[in-house]
């Protein structure tokens, strides 16, 4: 009786807080992304973590039913609250509704509403039905057709007729397409199918290249809790097992201004992949099975065709050097590498869970049809070569009195190993802290890890994170963190061994219930290979790079019906000659008028080089993430309609430019522009049936 008087009060208290919300709101994508990604760079896989983003948003999480590793997963709560809130589901039951977390004593109103992005409440039974699965299927609402063209209405030399200067050009016409189809079920199942042609691609069957119609499919099938069968998906699927140093595959965030939950990795197993990169993910199947009240074991098998281009030794044996990842399909040297090389994966993924202990195994192997040879030179050294690889390792993680201790070691078949571990804590009820170490041999080499580091492969690396959050209330935020990186072997762009640190401070403040304001400041020293005029001989020589980065933002909704967000960035970069300097202005306007959406936007932005270029989220048609690199002297804006013409049926329209002043080219390559503008279009279409 006791709780039902908490959770009546609760209720009203939160209802009054802000009004009255269905279960699973509608999200603002933008603030989410502006606090989760808020390092920007080339170095991130955008695409892949906004997929995952958005999958967790259409397939919300159940709460009286979600483990924790599944809670971590959002990224949303502290290690403390998923405990707490984990002793309150035990102690009491099931959630009435998703206000009852207030009674919990590390969650407050602003937390309940960012859960409301990601979680519901379900009622028992109403998980997955009892029709049988192809009529579930065709009955679930829960489904959707995109489908999005897209063009660049400057002609690129790639689509330009033959001159004497290249005969090389794209055989494909340069517009884009893209079609999308999934239904699914909460804990039941999914089902999907993804097709795309990049624009220079041919839209074209032609089984000799392998090419059939469109450039890429892919298609998953996903069966949930049918009995001791947890998971089972057929098609393409990716794995997070432990800290990534195996299965690495997923929503990984590693640095940000979120310093605490994103430094440890989520266990949430096999996943349908769903992104238009047509690299790094598995197909064929996987199975995780319940082995005992305890256990769980997942299996899987994959064999997917790599792009690679085959060559012959002097015995005319044949090797490749490379893999391509990027994709593209568009002139005949892209054609002739398509799918050359077949790679297979035998995988098994153990874990023991009991209370707040996790225990586990992973083990991956590889082999591919045709060895791989690296170059000869010194930085290829102890790259992976020939035609089988196997790495394998353990993980654990522990819980206790709020402290969770976590790691992973692992070794590949070369011998070279990865180690990472860390530790969450709070200091106090209102600070946070993280400490991680890793050590990534120059010799590891894990093909579908992604763990916490610097540099996008783990290895060659060593290291030191610490990270700090205070809050002070649901006002005002204050994180912060420090981060030293040792690379012991050479790399491309510093060819001698280096160290390095990097370390951010941001404060968010809420002035009012509808105006959000934060500051960020970052500095990154790195070493780079000196310049030409720092060269004493034929000795490499290596200059620390320092960049320092600032950003100021502000975000006011004057109504439910307009806001704006006004932002200024900049940076500094000193390698060993004079500081170089890059800025941008920014200025968004959003309208929503009943079934219109429309956003706008105008940019201002001057860079001295490269290394100053700037970047920053920008709204588009959904399911694409922009972040474009603002780099030179002039102005980028866009222009985006959302129409939603009933329930079942939305329509977007995106207009972007950029405008280079004094620039007479933009681009090079086949994908050089003779002008000063490249503008793009953009449609795209939501059916539901």
């Amino acid at each position: 009786m006791k709780r039902l008087f908490v959770f009546i009060w609760l209720l009203a208290s939160i209802q009054s807080a802000y009004g009255q919300r269905h279960e699973h709101e509608t999200m603002d994508i933008e603030q989410v992304i502006g606090e989760i990604f808020a390092i920007q760079d080339e170095d991130i896989n955008y695409t892949e973590m906004y997929e995952a983003l958005l999958s967790s948003y259409a397939n919300p999480l159940d709460l009286n039913t979600a483990t924790l590793e599944e809670l971590r997963s959002l990224y949303i709560l502290s290690e403390k609250q998923i405990l707490e809130f984990e002793d309150y589901r035990t102690r009491y039951g099931p959630l009435l509704s998703i206000y009852e977390l207030q009674a919990i004593p590390s969650f407050n109103v602003s937390t309940a509403k960012r859960l409301l992005h990601f979680t519901h409440i379900v009622s028992s039974g109403l998980t997955k039905g009892a029709h049988p699965f192809l009529q579930r299927v065709l009955k679930e609402e829960n489904n959707y057709l995109l489908l999005r063209y897209e063009r660049t209405l400057e002609e690129k030399r790639g689509f330009s007729p033959i001159d004497s200067s290249s005969t090389t050009r794209y055989k494909g016409s340069p517009d884009q397409w893209y079609a999308r189809f999934r239904v699914s079920h909460t804990n039941d199942f999914s089902l999907g199918l993804t097709t795309e042609k990049d624009a220079g691609e041919q839209l074209i069957l032609d089984p000799k290249t392998k090419r059939y119609g469109n450039d890429f499919y892919s298609f998953h099938l996903q069966l949930k809790n049918r009995g001791k069968l947890k998971n089972v998906i057929l098609g393409d699927f990716q794995l997070q097992s432990g800290q990534g140093l195996i299965f690495g595959s997923g929503f990984n965030i590693g640095k940000g201004a979120e310093t605490i939950t994103t430094t440890r990795r989520v266990n949430s197993g096999i996943r349908p992949y769903t992104a238009l990169q047509e690299s790094h993910f598995f197909r064929g199947a996987a199975i995780t099975a319940k082995v005992s009240n305890n256990v769980t074991m997942t299996t899987l098998y994959s064999r997917i065709n790599q792009d690679a281009v085959i060559q012959t030794d002097e015995v005319s044996a044949e090797f490749v050097s490379t893999i391509r990842t990027s994709g593209f399909h568009r002139t005949t040297s892209e054609i002739s590498a398509k799918d050359q090389l077949m790679e297979q994966n035998a995988g098994v993924s153990v874990t023991y869970q009991k209370n707040r202990l996790m225990l586990g195994a992973n083990y991956l192997f590889t082999r591919y049809s045709i060895p791989m040879i690296r170059n000869t030179t010194l930085i290829s050294q102890n790259e992976f070569a020939g035609k089988d690889n196997m790495v394998y390792g353990t993980f654990f993680n522990y819980a206790v009195d709020n402290y969770t201790f976590f790691g992973e070691i692992a070794r590949s078949a070369s011998g070279g190993h990865g180690i990472v571990t860390g530790l969450l804590a709070p200091l106090s009820k209102k600070v946070e802290s993280a400490l991680l170490f890793r050590n990534y041999s120059k010799a590891f080499h894990s093909f579908y890890g992604n763990g916490f580091g610097e540099l996008n492969r783990n290895n060659n690396e060593r290291g030191w994170y610490w990270g700090i959050k205070y809050t002070h209330d649901e006002h005002i935020s204050l994180s912060a963190y420090f981060d030293s990186f040792t690379f012991d072997w050479i790399r491309s762009s510093a060819l001698a061994p280096s160290q390095g640190h990097e370390y951010l401070l941001r404060l968010n403040y809420s002035i009012r219930k509808h105006t959000r304001f934060y500051f960020q400041y970052r500095r990154q020293s790195k070493a780079r290979n000196a310049t030409n005029e720092d060269l004493t001989g034929n000795i490499p020589v290596t200059v620390q790079g320092v960049k320092d980065n600032y950003l100021v933002n502000l975000e006011h909704k004057v109504s439910n019906h307009f806001s704006f967000k006004s932002r200024i960035q900049w940076s500094s970069f000193t390698l060993s000659n004079p500081s170089t300097q890059g800025f941008v202005l920014i200025q968004d306007v959003n309208a929503n008028v009943k079934n219109w959406r429309i956003s706008g936007r105008m940019a201002l932005f001057e860079t001295d080089d490269f290394d100053n270029r700037q970047y920053a989220f920008e709204r588009d048609v959904l399911y694409l993430f922009s972040i474009p690199a603002l780099n030179g002297k002039g102005i980028r804006n866009y222009f985006m309609l959302q129409y939603k013409l009933s329930r079942n049926v939305d329509f977007w329209l995106k207009y972007s430019r950029t405008h280079f002043r004094n620039a007479k080219t933009i681009g090079s390559g086949l994908e050089e522009i003779n002008g000063s503008k490249r503008t793009v279009i953009r449609l795209q279409t939501r059916l539901r049936f």
